[in-house]
């Protein structure tokens, strides 16, 4: 494990802010850090505005996609709502089709089945459009790859309008509009939009052309938030926006679907890590186990009695998917353990059998027993297809593109990406992929990084300090859970394994002269248990957060590493 402390900000800086926000250096410091340097900045950072979203119509194509879906109500015509079956894609055809909705009957949703008809837009979804006279497809987080479909609905009298926020190709899919913050031709300010939230631009810029009041949408933003998190997207500009009012919805007044899912939490907050933990996974699980419809019913049931229900189905979906990805995983080791692949610079793994609702989870997996780019096929009729997942800093998007002549499809981000292949070309990609990996990853990024934010002494730790820091949420990419380091740490001798199988640690932490003790848990830090016994002092890299037991709250680090000093 590599400790990567960051670099310290100007101090005058830090001072100045300091001063201006009434807070202790090291917090001032933490949003130095985060390019924070005003009062102002600080406001808009702590408190973010709606009033500071983008007009919707600075997007390439609004107004085309706003006039045709107008021209389809003023016409008479069925419009079918299409989404991808994993949480952005079912989030985003739940917004969009109950917005719709609520003034317009003649619209249906469509979620492809991940077996049948695979990632994307599928001919069978254009088939269906067309057996039920619909004239206009509105595709939600996929699309802006197909060409070949959106030509193909055309023939068939069906127009096409993509809502995407996936990297294009060269040429983008004659659609009436495409819609997609990363077009190169498309000067809308923020370019990292999910694909629920280029949703919630196209409804917003809808509620614009007829007058509506922007308050009518905010019951909207508990799915944007949940997609936000779900698919792991910066917290930056409108992301951060977005999820911060949100959450406040999810704490609120959710949708009846997501207090089903939540009823499972005994918490009465919840923040963006109970999003990413409890309700992504689970409405991921339809679309694993079962079908993308099954979330998209739940999602827009305004039924709470009948939410639950799907919510209790779901669950079993959840917990079924859990069996199988522990068992595939387990597999997957062996077969890399096997074939003698421990030392290579990849994970490329195949099993015609896997279930390909959860090779993407099982590809996070593997890399926390083998920390390299990773992709893990199974069988998908006639080809095989794979998940691959990265490590931090290395973009397996690029490294896929190098080796798209063993290629059929592929799409993604950075870190996350899913491609087709033939049978006959699963060994040349391996090789390949292994080949582009090793010539492009740098030797640091084949050891896990932890980065630090900054040193901190626990002396510091209070909750006025822990009620500032917590203010800092939502937390995700390019705007991370602050990491501090301490040194000259101690057990007060009562630290001690725990769990199940003994994998975590459990410390009272005792800081120099400092009487008082700090609790802690480290998750799968059980194997340091004999360190912290051996030695005099170490040193420990931790984030802060609240344990909640028997109706008590109390402060504690969440370590992330152990080292002993010197």
């Amino acid at each position: 494990m590599r400790w990567n402390l960051q670099t310290a900000p100007d101090s005058q800086k830090v001072r100045a802010l300091s001063k201006a926000l009434g807070v202790e250096s090291t917090l001032a410091k933490l949003l130095v850090q985060r390019g924070i340097e005003t009062f102002e900045a600080a406001k808009a950072f702590f408190r973010p505005s709606l009033d500071q979203l983008h007009d919707p119509y600075l997007m390439q194509d609004m107004d085309l996609a706003v006039a045709r879906i107008e021209s389809a109500v003023q016409q008479g015509q069925n419009i079918l709502v299409y989404g991808d079956y994993d949480v952005d894609g079912t989030t985003s055809v739940s917004l969009l089709s109950s917005y719709l909705l609520e003034t317009y009957e003649q619209v249906t949703t469509y979620i492809p089945d991940r077996y049948q008809e695979g990632y994307g837009i599928s001919y069978q979804g254009i088939d269906f459009a067309s057996d039920n006279d619909i004239s206009l497809i509105i595709a939600l987080d996929c699309g802006i790859k197909a060409l070949d479909k959106v030509a193909y609905a055309k023939e068939k009298g069906i127009d096409f309008i993509i809502c995407d926020h996936h990297r294009p190709g060269p040429e983008i899919p004659k659609a009436v509009a495409v819609l997609d913050p990363k077009r190169n031709d498309c000067h809308y300010p923020y370019d990292e939009l999910c694909g629920c939230g280029v949703g919630f631009k196209l409804i917003q810029a809808l509620a614009k052309s007829k007058g509506q009041d922007f308050q009518e949408l905010l019951p909207y933003l508990d799915l944007v938030a949940t997609a936000i998190a779900a698919d792991i997207v910066p917290m930056t500009g409108e992301n951060r926006i977005l999820a911060y009012h949100g959450l406040q919805v999810i704490n609120q007044n959710p949708r009846p679907g997501i207090q089903a899912l939540l009823q499972q939490v005994a918490k009465t907050t919840f923040t963006i890590t109970d999003v990413v933990f409890v309700i992504a996974p689970r409405i991921n699980a339809a679309g694993r186990m079962k079908h993308g419809l099954h979330a998209v019913d739940l999602l827009t049931e305004s039924n709470l009695e009948k939410a639950q229900k799907f919510a209790a189905a779901i669950e079993t979906y959840n917990s079924d998917r859990k069996d199988l990805d522990k068992k595939i995983t387990e597999e997957a080791l062996q077969q890399i353990k096997d074939l003698q692949e421990e030392e290579r610079f990849t994970s490329v793994v195949y099993k015609a059998d896997w279930h390909k609702g959860v090779i993407g989870i099982v590809a996070s997996r593997l890399i926390e027993n083998h920390y390299r780019p990773t992709l893990v096929f199974a069988k998908s009729g006639d080809t095989l297809a794979a998940s691959a997942r990265s490590v931090k800093g290395f973009d397996v998007y690029k490294a896929l593109e190098a080796c798209s002549e063993y290629i059929e499809q592929f799409g993604g981000h950075k870190y996350a990406a899913g491609l087709t292949l033939l049978p006959e070309n699963y060994e040349p990609f391996k090789a390949a992929f292994e080949e582009v990996v090793k010539n492009t990853l740098p030797p640091a990024l084949r050891t896990p990084e932890i980065k630090i934010d900054s040193e901190l002494n626990l002396s510091e730790i209070s909750p006025k300090f822990f009620r500032i820091l917590s203010q800092m949420a939502p937390f995700g990419p390019a705007n991370m859970h602050p990491v501090f380091m301490a040194s000259g740490l101690r057990d007060n001798g009562y630290g001690k394994q725990v769990g199940e199988d003994k994998s975590h640690l459990k410390l009272s932490i005792l800081s120099g002269a400092d009487p008082k003790t700090y609790p802690a848990i480290g998750f799968g830090l059980g194997d340091k248990h004999a360190l912290v016994q051996k030695s005099n002092a170490f040193k420990a890299a931790f984030t802060l957060d609240e344990n909640h037991w028997q109706g008590h709250t109390t402060l504690q680090l969440v370590l992330k590493d152990i080292e002993m000093e010197g």
